[in-house]
């Protein structure tokens, strides 16, 4: 479920994450590439060490009180990476609508930040299956006001909604009545916070599991999370599937992480890596649920 989600570079911001990471391979298809010591997957193995760009943005990728990179994304990366031959991860941190841009400008080799799988998407990276499915929700004064409980209802209401930079849900609430100028973005979730704070908007629209977290942070100051609903544009239900991205060259690493994901789902072993970010079951990928699936739309 995905989304939040998010193009210009913040100045990148490097992390070392001492804990074992094997490597799901990164190797081009690219000849002239092959012949020079292999693709990203053979360099990562060779070097010990992979790159991944993220959002900090919890609960998907971002650094803790300690400096230590996680989240569901960094972790799941650890548990994939590590019977692949790699044992440390970096992280470079960049906007949300930035990491596609940063991937293909070889700033990383993989984008952990738990990033929707949309056609546009596609069209500039290669997405890996998902790992998780998410439904959306509003961030709302403590009582909804405005009443705001389904897709439609901010464009029938005139509501203001707070989206973050380069997300899905800027495209979710134009398709579904809201005046461009009503959509407001921020850069990250706090700033969208602090702008439902200060009530320059009505609510945030992100994923439900985005906004349960942030609502930890701001226990007993006033604001809620309305239950989770799926936008519906031109007739088909918008789940949110957040998964890997890398480089379009680079379709070993897209097998291998496909294969290494199908081995923890087959073996219900998904949701014990992301459950302790807020995922249940129900944001469990079905057998359908492919990146080919949500390429097409």
């Amino acid at each position: 479920m995905t989304s939040s989600r998010r193009d210009f570079l913040r100045t990148a911001v490097l992390l070392s994450a001492a804990a074992p990471l094997a490597a799901a391979g990164c190797s081009t298809t690219d000849p002239e590439t092959e012949k020079a010591g292999g693709g990203t997957l053979e360099k990562a193995k060779k070097a010990g060490v992979i790159t991944v760009g993220f959002a900090n943005e919890a609960p998907y990728g971002y650094t803790d009180k300690s400096g230590k990179l996680t989240g569901e994304a960094p972790e799941l990366a650890r548990a994939i990476f590590k019977n692949l031959g790699i044992d440390e991860i970096k992280g470079v941190q960049v906007d949300f609508g930035g990491l596609i841009g940063g991937l293909n400008a070889k700033r990383f080799d993989a984008i952990a930040a738990g990033m929707f799988i949309t056609p546009e998407r596609c069209a500039s990276a290669a997405f890996a299956n998902p790992e998780y499915v998410a439904k959306s929700a509003f961030m709302v004064p403590k009582g909804n006001p405005k009443g705001l409980k389904a897709a439609e209802d901010p464009g029938k209401k005139g509501a203001k909604v707070g989206v973050l930079t380069g997300a899905v849900e800027a495209g979710y609430a134009e398709k579904t009545g809201v005046k461009k100028g009503d959509i407001k973005t921020f850069a990250d979730q706090a700033s969208a916070y602090e702008g439902l704070k200060a009530g320059r908007i009505d609510c945030i629209w992100l994923t439900r599991i985005s906004l349960a977290d942030l609502l930890t942070k701001h226990q007993g100051e006033g604001f809620e999370v309305t239950d989770a609903f799926t936008p519906v544009i031109d007739g088909k239900e918008q789940l949110g599937a957040g998964a890997f991205a890398f480089r379009k060259a680079d379709t070993d690493l897209v097998n291998a992480w496909n294969g290494e994901l199908a081995k923890l789902q087959q073996g219900n072993k998904l949701l014990p890596i992301l459950q302790p970010f807020g995922f249940t079951q129900a944001e469990m990928p079905g057998p359908g649920d492919t990146a080919a699936k949500f390429c097409q739309g």
